[in-house]
C-alpha cells in the first residue's frame, strides 16, 4: 500500500514540475530567483525521498508459509 503512495508522490510532483519549470526563471536576480531555485531544491528533495523509499522498501514476506526449521513431519503408516 504505501508503494501505491510513493508513485502517487511521484507522479503529483512530476506533474508540478512539467507546469512550473517553464514559468521560473532561475538566472533572476533579487527574491524571485531565490525563490525559484529554493523551489527546485525541495521538489528534487522529494523527487529522491520519494523514490529512495521506493526502491528500498522492505519486500512483502508470503504469509502461510513455514520457517525451514520447524516443518512438521508426516507420519506414513
Amino acid at each position: 500500500m504505501k508503494k501505491n503512495r510513493y508513485l502517487l508522490c511521484l507522479l503529483l510532483c512530476g506533474f508540478m514540475l512539467y507546469f512550473a519549470v517553464p514559468r521560473l526563471s532561475v538566472r533572476a536576480e533579487g527574491a524571485e530567483g531565490v525563490f525559484a531555485i529554493v523551489w527546485l531544491a525541495f521538489a528534487l528533495m522529494v523527487i529522491a525521498g520519494n523514490l529512495t523509499a521506493l526502491l528500498y522498501a522492505p519486500k512483502r514476506q508470503v504469509q502461510g508459509r513455514e520457517p525451514q526449521g520447524l516443518k512438521r513431519k508426516s507420519r506414513s503408516f
